[in-house]
């Protein structure tokens, strides 16, 4: 039997999937992908899948994975869904089709625990918290008898806890071989074992740091494998700009004179003054900040010539100078002590590897790339960072899929999948930025009845986007829809700005109000925000509303009641004035193209698709989206930004809005299934 007709037999009514997995019903768009998944497996070469929010999608496309027979590399989004995959959907489907497969999960270094430098963070001074030192403890003991050594098993471990990377290890400051827990550490194991798998979970950010340092072992790994999966693909391009470019800040030096100071205390005391020479780095540092101009703004600086944007000549140059000195003084230092011990060897030779970064920076941009100087904002007025991006990654992901397919016999299929990936018919949006015009493309509709499900509301009244008045009308409308609904409201903001004005403006006004609670991106992790507006289906807990600006655009999953009103501020569009915007902006032109048609514009669409797609996560969920930007209805493009959302109802009036969300109070009390 082909892989098509197994596939066709795993989703068929009285197949195996309907036989071993509780609730599962055949859909059909879902076996139509499964089968396009399929017949590329057999055949080779590149399929891009748009398939809508309740396809499936994951099924879908494992099904015929594990059925191939195929080596096969799952590459995700995200850390959270490589454990959905890997803890919970693909052992169900193992269990239901009966295959034996060995499974492994491969992560970034900083996921897993440093057996290392938690020896060393035991000896540090620089926790005085009770707490940071209750919480080493639990780390200490889970790290005696965790066998993978990944920081996600410690419980109730805040992601963005100081002590993390004072546990985990960085390209920068991993000893490698010549660490003393080598034999013993779990980064190692995890590749062993992705070595020895019939299937390897993995994320982008792995994949696309391999492409740029080629440390994360999936060079090693990609050769052995026949069948690659990009899920969540609409972030591949994104990504791997994040890792095919050159960066230099205050971030990355602060780090190294954190661990030169440690390590100089460790294994060389008094042999240099190891502050001293962190303090002059510091200071070039410092200088570097003040020659771009001190202030409490955050931004993006242009630099197309040989200085950044307002900028002197001989202030930028001098300032380069000092903090090449600066490295030359620490990298002479530590060059006279290497070879005490394998941390200062490391040290030497990242020392040695930001001298190679100046030097980078001094030279002129490359052609396909563009540079910016970062600045930071509040509380952040010392911070800076130079910047290096390429515009995309399609000439880079064509060289990375050349240069793997190379090692297997068989032509190498690559499947590409998400919920949003365009809005036209051939997806361009995805397939010109990552490289892909030879690749099949295939759309599958959600199955949602969206017209009963959900309605659009487009208020006629708040101010235009550019008013300083629009997010204090946003937050008028979503007090009154949310104090009518009873919470259960997320807020997506298109900045951080428009997120606190309107964070502060709804807890000041539910202050005085009571009955709800207001949850604001940054007083927790997006984990615990989640879970915390999940408990609003269940009493007794307090109805709550979550603003959050754009990491809640997507991988923000709340199904049923919790959530039954979303508030998108205002259309997602790319600032026009961001360095790289203009950039890709100007590539475009010069190719004779519309930037607005065809970067601003789809870029916006897959955007406002994301977030509208946080309301109808089920079949039986309901809710309305609201967008508060009234170029939707003024500008001949609000009519296509239209049409490209789910086919909601419209509510064209304030009273209809109202009594839309009447109906979701009184469904909800009765439990019933009417039509809100």
């Amino acid at each position: 039997m082909g892989l098509r007709a197994l596939v066709e037999d795993a989703f068929s009514v009285n197949g195996p999937l309907s036989r071993a997995i509780d609730g599962f019903t055949p859909r059909a768009g879902q076996e139509a992908m499964a089968v396009a998944v399929a017949d590329t497996l057999e055949q080779g070469g590149a399929l891009v899948v748009e398939a809508g929010t309740g396809v499936g999608k994951t099924f879908a496309y494992l099904v015929p994975a594990l059925l191939s027979g195929e080596r096969v590399l799952v590459s995700t989004a995200t850390k959270a869904l490589q454990d959905q995959l890997f803890g919970r959907d693909i052992p169900r489907l193992l269990g239901a089709l009966g295959i034996p497969l060995k499974l492994a999960l491969l992560k970034g270094r900083t996921s897993y625990v440093c057996l290392h430098r938690l020896g060393l963070a035991r000896q540090d001074s620089q926790w005085p918290d009770p707490e940071d030192l209750l919480t080493l403890s639990r780390i200490e003991a889970w790290s005696a008898v965790t066998p993978t050594g990944d920081l996600a098993e410690v419980q109730d471990l805040d992601e963005r806890s100081a002590l993390l990377p004072a546990v985990s290890s960085t390209r920068d400051n991993c000893l490698g071989s010549h660490c003393p827990q080598w034999t013993a550490c779990h980064v190692q194991l995890a590749r062993r074992k992705a070595f020895a798998a019939d299937l390897v979970v993995v994320n982008h950010h792995l994949l696309f740091a391999d492409m740029a340092v080629r440390e994360s072992g999936v060079a090693e790994l990609l050769p052995s494998v026949r069948v690659v999966v990009v899920d969540e693909a609409h972030q591949l391009n994104e990504t791997g700009i994040q890792f095919l470019g050159a960066t230099l800040g205050t971030g990355r030096l602060a780090d190294f004179c954190d661990d030169l100071v440690e390590a100089g205390r460790h294994w060389a005391r008094g042999l240099k003054d190891w502050p001293a020479i962190a303090a002059a780095v510091d200071a070039a540092s410092l200088g570097m900040r003040r020659v771009l101009g001190v202030g409490p703004e955050s931004g993006r600086w242009r630099w197309s010539g040989q200085t950044p944007e307002g900028v002197g000549t001989n202030d930028w140059a001098n300032a380069l100078e000092a903090l090449r000195c600066a490295f030359e003084a620490r990298t002479r230092a530590l060059s006279a002590v290497a070879d005490i011990a394998p941390d200062l060897v490391r040290l030497h030779e990242r020392s040695a590897d930001m001298m190679a970064m100046m030097d980078h920076f001094a030279q002129d941009c490359p052609d396909d790339a563009v540079r910016w100087i970062e600045v930071g904002g509040p509380g952040q007025t010392s911070a800076w960072r130079m910047v290096e991006s390429v515009l995309n990654i399609a000439n880079h992901f064509a060289l990375q899929r050349m240069a793997s397919a190379a090692a297997v016999e068989r032509e190498r299929s690559w499947i590409f999948t998400s919920a949003t990936l365009g809005h036209d018919p051939y997806l361009r949006w995805f397939t010109e930025s990552c490289g892909l015009g030879d690749a099949a493309v295939l759309r599958i509709d959600s199955p949602f009845d969206y017209p009963a499900q959900a309605a659009l509301y487009i208020p006629e009244d708040l101010p235009e986007p550019g008013d300083p008045a629009h997010s204090a009308g946003v937050a008028a409308l979503v007090a009154s829809a949310a104090t009518q609904l009873g919470g259960r409201t997320l807020v997506l903001t298109t900045t951080l700005k428009a997120m606190r004005f309107i964070g502060d403006a709804l807890t000041a006004y539910f202050a005085r109000q009571g009955e709800v609670d207001v949850l604001v991106q940054g007083q927790g992790s997006k984990r615990q925000l989640m879970a915390r507006f999940r408990a609003d289906a269940a009493a007794p807990a307090r109805p709550c509303i979550l603003v959050g600006s754009l990491s809640f655009w997507e991988g923000f999953d709340v199904p049923g009641r919790a959530l039954q009103l979303v508030v998108i501020d205002k259309l997602p569009f790319p600032p026009p004035n961001d360095p790289q915007v203009e950039a890709r902006s100007r590539q475009l032109e010069a190719q004779g193209r519309n930037p607005f048609n065809d970067y601003l514009l789809p870029e916006a669409i897959l955007l406002l698709r994301q977030g509208a797609g946080r309301l109808i996560r089920k079949e039986s969920d309901k809710g309305v989206l609201i967008i508060g930007d009234t170029r939707l209805l003024s500008k001949g493009y609000g009519r296509q930004i239209v049409s490209a959302l789910p086919p909601m109802r419209r509510l064209t009036s304030a009273t209809e809005l109202s009594s839309a969300l009447d109906g979701l109070v009184t469904t909800a009390s009765t439990k019933g299934s009417d039509r809100f």
